[in-house]
Parts: structure tokens; sequence; C-alpha cells
């Protein structure tokens, strides 16, 4: 029982990161009806920024300052965000009216570009950070000297996933912006003739969806202490994965698929093997799918005639 309830943690902990990377997939999706196959470098960019952010403050002696952790998340949403105006700017607006074939090419592109990128600028050897939110909490202790512990860490990580999924949902449900998106996403043309700026409202789709990656990323940093230039390749298929098992194009999906692959890598490594717990997560997925083509909380799709 001691077990199973650190794995469920350490689930929950990793399937909140995918959580908030696959709610970017899941919005570009559902407006565009297009996969951005480089939000996974989004998010390896986001880590790297709040790498360096951290990194040029404790050259002042502020890096264990919550504060400093607090201008990690900032600056690294805003250059991530930044980054991800860019790409939706230049790689992807001027192919949305083309085949679909073309924008996922382009967006391989800029996933390898932005890789590439990276590596020459921060060299191909893996980024340490020390560990700068510590403390933890035992919850439970077995007789053998096995405890059950929750970091704090790892509650920051829970509330701070929590508050912007919240957010996220109160404002596409509540503000102008978010009826603009939900409008766009249901028919962009008659959205457009009706005076809602299309393009506008997807770059700004693409920046929020940039930002919770970056957030996503500085947490992952914080969390395993290292970063390195192709962490956002399989963080993105992941979230990917999740975004397509919770449903794409729903958001209350995306983040239901998250935690479920971060529980079930919990739960594989644990049980089974740790070296197959991506495999796992796919085979799921497999068999979701199977059952249930357009994923658990996603709706079927009539072609429009």
């Amino acid at each position: 029982m001691e077990y199973f309830l650190q794995q469920l943690i350490n689930g929950l902990t990793l399937g909140s990161v995918y959580a908030l990377i696959a709610i970017g997939y899941t919005m570009v999706y559902g407006i565009i009806g297009m996969i951005n196959f480089a939000h996974g470098e989004l998010y390896m960019i986001g880590a790297f920024v709040g790498l360096i952010t951290l990194t040029a403050l404790g050259a002042l002696g502020l890096a264990a300052a919550p504060l400093a952790i607090v201008l990690a998340f900032l600056c690294a949403m805003i250059v991530t965000a930044a980054y991800g105006y860019a790409m939706e700017r230049l790689a992807y607006r001027p192919l949305r009216r083309s085949s679909r074939i073309a924008p996922l090419i382009s967006a391989i592109g800029v996933s390898i570009l932005l890789q590439n990128y990276v590596r020459l600028a921060q060299g191909p050897r893996a980024k340490p950070l020390p560990p700068l939110v510590q403390g933890q909490h035992v919850l439970l202790e077995r007789a053998d000297g096995f405890t059950v512990t929750l970091s704090n860490l790892q509650i920051a990580i829970f509330v701070v996933a929590a508050l912007l999924m919240i957010a996220l949902t109160l404002l596409i449900h509540r503000t102008a912006l978010g009826r603009a998106q939900r409008a766009c996403a249901q028919d962009m043309k008659m959205a457009a003739l009706l005076g809602i700026p299309a393009d506008r409202v997807i770059a700004i789709t693409f920046v929020l969806g940039a930002s919770l990656a970056a957030v996503a990323g500085v947490m992952v940093a914080l969390y395993y202490g290292v970063v390195d230039f192709h962490i956002g390749f399989i963080a993105g298929m992941k979230a990917f994965t999740a975004a397509v098992l919770g449903g794409i194009g729903s958001l209350p999906g995306a983040m239901l698929g998250g935690i479920a692959i971060g529980l079930i890598e919990a739960f594989w490594s644990g049980y089974v093997s740790a070296e197959y717990k991506d495999a796992a997560a796919f085979l799921i997925l497999i068999l979701v799918l199977s059952l249930r083509p357009q994923g658990l909380l996603g709706r079927p799709v009539a072609d429009k005639v």
C-alpha cells in the first residue's frame, strides 16, 4: 500500500507536467486542425530559459530566493511565448490553406531547427541545476523503513498546474477571447465573417500554449535538476499521446490524458519495468483508440459537406 501511494504521487507529479504540454497541442488542433509537432521544443526552450535565468541570479546570490524562481517562470514564459508567436507567424500561417501534409512537414522542420539551434547555442551536454526547492513531508512509514514522502517541490507542481488549468478553463469559458477561440474552432470562416480576427486569435492560442509549455519546462528542470537539448522530443511525443488519449481538441481530455500517461509510466516503472514505460504508454493509447477512436473525452466529428 505504501509503495502504491508513493508511485501515485510520482505519477500525478509527472502527469501534471504532461497535461500542461498536452493543452498546447489540443488548443492548436481544436482551432486550426493542425498538430504542432514543434511544441515539445517550446517546452525545452522554456526549461533552458529558466535554467539560464536561475544561473544568472545565482551569480548574484539570489538563486535560492522564491523571487528568483518566480522570475525564472516569468522569463521562460515571455521568451517561449515569443518563440511560439514567431513559429505561428513564419512557419504555420503561410501554410494554413495548403494541403495537410505541408504544415506537418513544416512542424517537423521547425522541431529539428530548434533542437539544433539550442544544441549549438548551449552545447550538447546536459546542464545541471542544483536543488533549489528542498524539504519533504513523510506521509507513511513501513516497518522495513520504506517511507512515503511528498516533497515541497511536488506540492508546488500540483498547485501551479492546477491553478493554470483552472485559469485557462475560465479564460476559455468566461472571456471574450475564449468565446472567439470557440467560435474559430467551430467555424473559422463564419467567425471571420462575423468580425472575429481569426489570425490574432490563432496567434494568441500559440502564445498561450507556448507559455504553458514553458512553465512545464521550468518545473521539470527544478524537479530533475538537469536539462538538455533533446528533452523536448520525448516529452512532446508523450504529451501528444496524452492529448490523443484524452481526445484531441478537448481541453479536459488533454488534462485527463496527461494525468493518465503520468500514472501509467509511474506504475509500469514501479511494478513491471522502467525500461519499457514509454512503450506501455503507447500500448495503452492503442488499446483505448481501438475501443474509442475519438479518445476518452473526445467527440466524433462529422465531415462538413
